[in-house]
């Protein structure tokens, strides 16, 4: 049980350090586009960068759930790789069609892995509204300093 509780951790920390690291890495591309974002046309802007920060997001939770994958790969739970990576990706998207489990000695980190995803969810949500939230704002600031 601990030895699952201390490896399902480990990956979740790890999963958080890549969303961060990729959040440092998209927040430096965004205030080096800063000054294209502030010039007209907006309205197009806003699309792409939604476009850009959503392949971001999925980027992030396409690496959390490889991780896992090859976690549990690595730890014999799955012979086949495409059995760990369906089982990662329906557990990290707390889809949970149930039809793959693990076994009775491993089944928390089913648990910690749904955890994990919902966590990262809910992080690259936050950040994606807030961004965009962000950038919107500092347009329309931009649009009334024109006028």
């Amino acid at each position: 049980m601990f030895i699952q509780i201390a490896l399902g951790t480990v990956l979740m920390l790890i999963t958080i350090v890549i969303g961060g690291a990729s959040l440092w890495l998209m927040e430096s591309v965004m205030q080096r586009a800063t000054p294209w974002l502030h010039r007209e046309p907006h309205r197009p802007k806003m699309v792409i960068v939604l476009c850009v920060a959503s392949v971001w997001a999925m980027a992030v939770v396409t690496l959390g759930v490889w991780l896992w994958a090859l976690t549990l790969w690595a730890l014999g739970i799955f012979i086949h790789l495409e059995s760990s990576v369906y089982f990662s990706l329906v557990a990290y998207t707390t889809l949970g069609f149930g039809d793959i489990l693990l076994p009775p000695n491993w089944r928390l980190l089913a648990g910690m892995a749904a955890a994990n995803g919902l966590l990262n969810f809910g992080l690259l949500t936050a950040t994606l509204i807030e961004a965009l939230r962000h950038i919107r704002l500092s347009q329309i600031e931009m649009s009334r300093r024109k006028d």
